[in-house]
């Protein structure tokens, strides 16, 4: 079936064409119908299907139905988690409604309120934001959302692990009580759920794929005494010769620390976290999307929703906090059908871990041991249940091990150290009583 197929305009579709989009996927076929029905929706689809594309697509082609050329106010406002997410959603929206009149801005902190607010008052019919600036503005009076017909929360699962579910609620209350709410997330966790429930009325229920990664992504972990990662890291980027790597880490002070190794080892890198200023991050993606830089070094909050077109090669510097953030990592290769690689590198302290992304999975990652960097010892669950049995030892359980061969301990003698004077009975009681005293004084 083709886009046209789907009820979508001709204006849409001859966009959608000219990026590469001739038929629908999986996600797309399902979704914009239920967009068109006006419905509350709540879709999951696997990283990399197209869930923008999905949302994107039917809220574009209602509103350059309904829209007069010279009347723009918002009609639809789409909320995502991060900074980079607001661009990557903007610039879709702007390709696929090219051919439309429809105005759309990008609203997110770290930028200047003052020239948001003028771009808001040149009247915008598509907000893209994150919920906290969004917020701010519509407090400040800068925006009226009061014609708001379509509410789309972008990765929902994001949102709710960010902490932002308390100004979404608060954003609803600006927006009128009849509009469309769309919940789209890679996972349908139990928070997210609860979230729905929240937000939506009778919502459209759509899981296009129960598979938790996209199938067209080879995964691998290579085992590493954890003083050799960075080690590893190197070598494997140089011996196998990737052209472009997306390096994951934990911490944005590993990622520094990770991207001086990569660029001492001749492997040109820019790092994206939470400490970098927009600027920066901006900056250091378009460089790595360009290809003058060969690893870009991300913090999982920081690349969140990336879409980098090609990319064939994702590294786990280590495991992610949240295990379902290993599906997001992986995700960002892939992509649109196309084949990945995924690899992890594993110290046998994260050996727990890759177990629970393995549950999460459903399967097993294989390993590839090189010599030189992995463990000799066997990979053991850190915090696993010893195998072997524990002795017997008497006095367990609060029995008392009895002990006739040696004498009873002597009572240790009281001494200064005790905080008072041992009591001596061949002096006064008072005189005692006031050697005590003083000792204790200014202790109460």
């Amino acid at each position: 079936m083709s886009l046209g197929e789907l009820g979508l305009s001709e204006e849409i579709v001859k966009a959608a064409k000219k990026r590469g989009y001739t038929e629908e996927t999986p996600i797309q076929k399902a979704l914009i119908p239920a967009i068109f029905s006006g419905k509350d929706v709540m879709a999951s689809a696997e990283t990399g299907s197209g869930k923008t594309a999905a949302f994107a697509f039917p809220i574009l082609d209602i509103i350059s139905k309904e829209s007069l050329p010279d009347k723009h106010y918002p009609k639809a406002v789409i909320i995502v988690p991060t900074r980079e997410l607001v661009k990557q959603v903007h610039s879709f929206f702007l390709a696929y409604g090219e051919r439309t009149a429809l105005r759309s801005i990008l609203l997110f902190g770290g930028s200047n309120m003052t020239k948001q607010a003028k771009g808001l008052a040149l009247g915008q019919d598509i907000i893209i934001a994150t919920s906290g600036r969004l917020l701010e503005h519509a407090k400040q009076k800068n925006i009226d959302l009061s014609g708001v017909k379509h509410l789309v929360l972008d990765e929902a699962d994001t949102i709710l692990d960010m902490g932002f579910v308390k100004e979404v609620g608060k954003l609803i209350e600006y927006l009128p009580k009849v509009h469309q709410s769309i919940l789209v997330s890679a996972t349908l966790t139990g928070a997210v759920k609860r979230l729905a429930q929240d937000i939506l009325v009778k919502p459209m229920l759509i899981e296009v794929s129960k598979k938790k990664y996209v199938s067209t992504i080879e995964q691998v972990v290579y085992p590493v005494i954890e003083e050799k990662k960075d080690e590893l890291l190197t070598f494997l980027i140089g011996s196998k010769n990737y052209k472009q790597v997306l390096l994951f880490v934990r911490k944005k002070e590993r990622a520094e620390s990770v991207l001086r190794e990569l660029n001492d080892a001749g492997l040109p890198a820019l790092a994206i976290h939470g400490n970098k200023s927009t600027g920066d991050r901006s900056r250091a993606l378009k460089a790595f999307v360009e290809k003058k830089i060969r690893v870009l070094v991300a913090t999982d909050i920081a690349a969140r929703g990336l879409d980098i077109p090609s990319l064939e090669v994702v590294i786990n510097y280590d495991i992610p906090h949240v295990n379902s953030d290993y599906i997001h990592r992986i995700g960002r290769t892939g992509r649109a059908g196309k084949s990945g690689l995924a690899v992890t590198l594993i110290s046998p302290k994260e050996m727990v871990a890759l177990a629970d992304v393995e549950k999460l999975l459903g399967k097993k990652i294989p390993k590839i041991f090189l010599e030189e960097y992995a463990p000799t010892e066997p990979l053991e669950q850190r915090g696993a249940r010893a195998t072997q049995e524990k002795k017997r030892v008497d006095g367990a359980f609060g029995n008392k091990r009895k002990n006739t061969s040696s004498p009873a301990k002597k009572k240790r003698k009281t001494t200064k150290r005790d905080g008072f004077k041992a009591y001596d009975a061949a002096k006064p009681k008072a005189e005692n009583k006031n050697k005590n005293n003083k000792r204790t004084r200014g202790r109460k």
